[in-house]
Parts: structure tokens; C-alpha cells; sequence
């Protein structure tokens, strides 16, 4: 027999909770088995007592962040069920709490997963952070956010954003114009995100004055980066020298952020990737900060998660079956010498 009991759920939030179409609360309903009615400021719960207790904290949480003035979205309230599961619902309210800074049209910027809030933590606490995982976990938006965040206050003198220029299936030489032509397409992902935290004309007044810098790679050797915050994207397509000479051009009073997915490499089949091997290389020295984002910390739209997911899972058996073949193949006779 069901039982049922009653939640309070202000007039006002109710919409942001439940979502366009109450789609927030269809899903809910689904995942935790209960029914939802609401009733004039307060809603009834119904369904078995464990799921109506787990529906409560869930919606007690939702509402916290309603009342901080978050727009609830899909992945709010996919996060705060995992949360739930993982019977870690308080860490959502305390993820929310830091806000890092304010885009220039007010909206917040701040973590929104556990795996988010450890990222932005070592790259507080860590000289040099390595923020790895799959498309849409924020790696390389965050770090951007940190590193204007850095400037603003004067922490650092400016700003070093960079990416190595691999061809992603195709060849630079296709591509119309000049060397700086060819070359923009693959910063134009660090363009658009410093363009919509501080703003176009604040960019190019700094980017004029050389205190913002928006590089390929290549640009970096010889150099020696002194107090300076510098971020290096899709590092997964550097090769391991490459990879040696940017870490050996850092200076004193800096702070460095290198994002990478292991999944993507854009390398030719036979090149190591510099970033596996700075993390093997690297991982016991102190002062640098190694963050595995997952599938679970994607904040795009919840068929990213999912495709991230199908991934995994595939390259997972694939995986698999490559060791199995290697390790069933006949092994080639040895030779002894004898005729």
C-alpha cells in the first residue's frame, strides 16, 4: 500500500522546479517512482515511504538552489538523482555555493558537479592543474573563467590561452589565407568563450595592450611565461617534446591549466600523446594537480552524457577484444639454430 505525505513547495519556484511542461517532474516521477500533485504552495507525495523520503531531500535541494536564483535545468535535476543514489544529496547545495565569476550578461559562473568543484579547487591550490575528461565537463570554460577571475584581481599580469594546431582530418593548406587565417579556426573555441565572459571590446582592449595572448603552440617556444595564467586546450595533441617544452617555459608567480581528452587525439596512430605522458611522468611531484572528469560531469545537453557514454562503453569492448585477439594469437616458433 502506498503511503503519502505532504512538501512544501513555494507558488513561485514551482515552475522553475517542475520545468517547461513540468518535463523537471515527469522525470522525477519516473526515476523515483512516486506521484507528484501540487496544492496551492505545497505539494503531495505519493508512492512507497523509502521513495517518498528520497523524493523530499530531492526536491529540498531543487529549491535551494531555486531560491539562489539557478534556473533549474535537465541536468540540475539528472545531477541531484545521481547525488541522491550515490546518498551524497547535501554535496549539491555546498557545489553551488562558490560562484567563480559573472559573464557580462550577469549569468553566474560556477561549478556544477562534484567532479567541477575538485577541478576549480586544485587549480586554486596547485602551481600547475590537469584537467582530463570527455566533451562538455567544462575543463577548459572553468579554467577560462579562473584565469579572467586571476586577472581581474591582479593575481596574475595576464593572460596566456593556447592550443596546439593539429589537423583534425584535414590539412591547414586548404584552408583561405595567411598563416594567422589557417591558424584561428583552431583558437576560435577560446575566442567565443573569453568573448562571452568578458566581453568583446574588454578582449581586444587587453589583447591590444599584449595582456591577453591567444596562440598556437608553436609560438610558445623560447619564451619564458612570468606571472602570467596559462591555459593549454586539447592538450591530448601535443607530442610528448611539445608537451616538455611548454611545461619548461613556465616562470615564477604563474599558474597553468592543461585540458585534455584522451578519447579525442588527433595524432597520427604510431605518435604518443604528450599529455599521457606527462601524466605519467608527473604524478608524484607536488604542486601538480591531476582531475579525472567523467561522463558524470558533463554539463552539456544530457544526449552529450549519454553519447559520452556509448563511447566509453564501446571503446571499453573494443578494448577487450584487442587484448583477447593478442593474447590467442599463436605465438611464432623460436628458432634454435638447428636445420
Amino acid at each position: 500500500m502506498n503511503d503519502e505525505t505532504m512538501f512544501d513547495l513555494p507558488s513561485e519556484h514551482e515552475r522553475n522546479i517542475f520545468g517547461q511542461f513540468d518535463a523537471h517532474l515527469k522525470l522525477i516521477e519516473h526515476e523515483l517512482g512516486v506521484s507528484v500533485v501540487p496544492r496551492n504552495g505545497r505539494v503531495k507525495i505519493i508512492g512507497e515511504k523509502q521513495q517518498i523520503g528520497r523524493a523530499k531531500e530531492l526536491l529540498a535541494m531543487l529549491l535551494v538552489l531555486s531560491e539562489r536564483g539557478n534556473t533549474i535545468t535537465e541536468q540540475n535535476v539528472r545531477y541531484s538523482l545521481t547525488l541522491l543514489k550515490e546518498k551524497k544529496e547535501q554535496e549539491m547545495v555546498a557545489i553551488d555555493r562558490e560562484i567563480i565569476l559573472h559573464t557580462m550578461s550577469g549569468r553566474p559562473i560556477k561549478p556544477k558537479t562534484l567532479g567541477q568543484k575538485n577541478y576549480i579547487d586544485s587549480i586554486t591550490d596547485n602551481m600547475i592543474t590537469f584537467g582530463i575528461g570527455p566533451a562538455g565537463t567544462g575543463k577548459t570554460y572553468l579554467a577560462m573563467a579562473m584565469a579572467i577571475r586571476a586577472f581581474r584581481t591582479e593575481e596574475v599580469s595576464r593572460i596566456i590561452l593556447t592550443r596546439p594546431a593539429i589537423e583534425a582530418g584535414e590539412k591547414l593548406g586548404f584552408l583561405p589565407g595567411d598563416l594567422q587565417s589557417k591558424i584561428d579556426p583552431y583558437l576560435r573555441p577560446l575566442y567565443d568563450a573569453l568573448y562571452e565572459i568578458m566581453g568583446a571590446e574588454a578582449f581586444l582592449k587587453n589583447s591590444e595592450k599584449g595582456l591577453i595572448e591567444v596562440a598556437p603552440l608553436a609560438y610558445m617556444r623560447g619564451r619564458t611565461l612570468d606571472n602570467a595564467f596559462i591555459i593549454l586546450d586539447e592538450a591530448q595533441n601535443t607530442s610528448p617534446s611539445q608537451m616538455k617544452m611548454f611545461l619548461t617555459r613556465i616562470g615564477f608567480g604563474s599558474k597553468v591549466v592543461v585540458t585534455g581528452d584522451r578519447t579525442q587525439k588527433d595524432l597520427p596512430a604510431d605518435q604518443i600523446s604528450g599529455l599521457d605522458v606527462a601524466c605519467r611522468v608527473l604524478g608524484k611531484i607536488d604542486e601538480i594537480g591531476f582531475c579525472e572528469l567523467t561522463s558524470k560531469d558533463v554539463v552539456r545537453h544530457p544526449l552529450v552524457q549519454k553519447i559520452v557514454e556509448a563511447y566509453e562503453k564501446y571503446e571499453t569492448r573494443a578494448g577487450a577484444k584487442k587484448i583477447k585477439a593478442s593474447s590467442t594469437r599463436p605465438k611464432a616458433a623460436r628458432r634454435t639454430g638447428v636445420s
